[in-house]
């Protein structure tokens, strides 16, 4: 029996890992799976963890194994403490003197999509593999998604 590890996050174990050492170059095809996730209840980092699948044996770092995610409810995302007023978001237009700032309780009025779109982007890896991981990453604002035929896996977060 080989070893296992676990894969934890803030004091928090997220997974149980059999293997210690990614299997790289992999020959076998990778069976991803969607997952949909409801943002009414508090969410953490496992949405991360899911587009990247961390927490199979056949993680490699430099390939793309992750599980495709569907987020639905992101208008019922809840902020605590002073968020909604404190916590700003950037973005600039190109042009010279073209920085906007946009606070976070506008933001989830306006766009509560693209909240939590920045939320988990900033979780990903910063390269090529990561942009091609949010891609798998499909934020709605209510309870309906186009994505009922792949019969996505519920998961409690």
């Amino acid at each position: 029996m080989r070893p296992s590890y676990n894969v934890s996050y803030g004091g928090k174990t997220i997974c149980s890992v059999p293997s210690p050492v990614p299997i790289q170059g992999c020959s076998t095809k990778i069976r991803q799976v969607s997952r949909r996730i409801d943002a009414r209840f508090p969410l953490d980092t496992s949405m991360a963890f899911i587009l990247e699948n961390l927490c199979v044996i056949s993680f490699t770092p430099n390939q793309d194994t992750g599980d495709f995610v569907v987020i639905i409810n992101a208008a019922k995302v809840r902020l605590t403490g002073s968020k909604p007023e404190s916590k700003l978001y950037y973005r600039h237009t190109g042009w010279p003197g073209g920085i906007r700032t946009t606070a976070a309780g506008k933001m989830l009025e306006a766009k509560p999509e693209r909240l939590l779109e920045i939320a988990v982007k900033g979780m990903l890896p910063k390269n090529r593999l990561g942009h091609q991981l949010f891609t798998k990453l499909k934020v709605y604002r209510g309870a309906e998604h186009p994505h009922t035929a792949q019969k996505p896996q519920v998961v409690t977060v």
